[in-house]
């Protein structure tokens, strides 16, 4: 019985962590870029049980009774990369990347592309959010404040917000000067991305890279830059409420499990051992 607590309890965590994905995909429905979250639940390993003396001779071996899962627990929080649609909005100073044909990799999956951004630190972060800013000192910068880099690998100077963006995305400035190129990576295999905070994501390959490669000449990649335009969330709020309520409804099923147990043990306790 004592086993049957662990089971509930661990179902009753897994689905925490469900929802707490699942809330925190919803909460960024509207934020521009930004990629939904996919959990994956695995089994704990199973246990064979036996029953021990079960020979009617001395030093017989124990008599198989059968498999005894253990629980389950969320192994791993995957993104979800696949293109979002584009919103016009207008600003010159808001872009969005549209995914055209791209290769596929070894697993079969295709890649991703990302605009490349610098963090607090001043290292090489990504993110397919494109709502930017100018500064002060007419650098293009991530709503944060992060300078946007070019191909180059650094800050582009624009001047002001009277700038133009192709769908190559090479910057021109007011006065038709050539201000930079925006630096576009490609990820082959977009699960090497982690996410950070205000939707930045790093490269955790297992090779060790630290940076990924420009999307400028790989063979196969193409894609399309549009200014004033912005990538909505690709979070699919229907889909989502509904797996939001079935783990709910999870988690109520193991709640009331673990309550049917806690009250076999009080009885086990108080009555079967009393007097009368």
């Amino acid at each position: 019985m004592l086993r049957g607590f662990y089971g509930a309890a661990s179902g009753m965590l897994a689905q925490q962590r469900n929802t707490q994905m699942l809330s925190e995909n919803l909460s960024n429905l509207n934020t521009p870029g930004f990629k939904a979250d996919q959990g994956s639940n695995r089994t704990f390993p199973e246990m064979l049980v036996q029953a021990q003396n079960a020979g009617s001779t001395p030093g017989s071996r124990p008599a198989p009774i059968g498999e005894l899962a253990t629980g389950v627990y969320m192994q791993e929080r995957t993104p979800n990369f696949s293109q979002g649609d584009l919103r016009e909005t207008g600003n010159t100073t808001d872009a969005a990347i549209w995914q055209g044909e791209m290769p596929e990799g070894e697993d079969g999956e295709q890649g991703s592309l990302f605009f490349t951004v610098s963090n607090a630190d001043g290292e090489e972060r990504y993110t397919r959010n494109g709502n930017w800013t100018v500064d002060g000192e007419g650098f293009l910068t991530t709503s944060q404040g992060h300078y946007v880099l070019g191909e180059d690998g650094g800050p582009i100077e624009v001047g002001n917000e009277n700038f133009n963006i192709n769908e190559n995305g090479v910057i021109t400035d007011e006065d038709g000067a050539e201000a930079g190129q925006l630096g576009v990576a490609y990820a082959e295999n977009a699960n090497d991305m982690v996410k950070e905070d205000s939707g930045i994501l790093r490269l955790e390959a297992e090779d060790g890279a630290e940076a990924l490669p420009t999307a400028i000449g790989a063979d196969g990649v193409g894609y399309t830059i549009s200014q004033g335009s912005l990538e909505r969330s690709n979070v699919d709020p229907g889909q989502t409420m509904t797996e939001l309520m079935n783990s709910y409804r999870i988690f109520e099923s193991n709640q009331r499990m673990l309550r049917t147990y806690d009250q076999s043990m009080q009885r086990a306790a108080n009555e079967i051992g009393s007097l009368r």
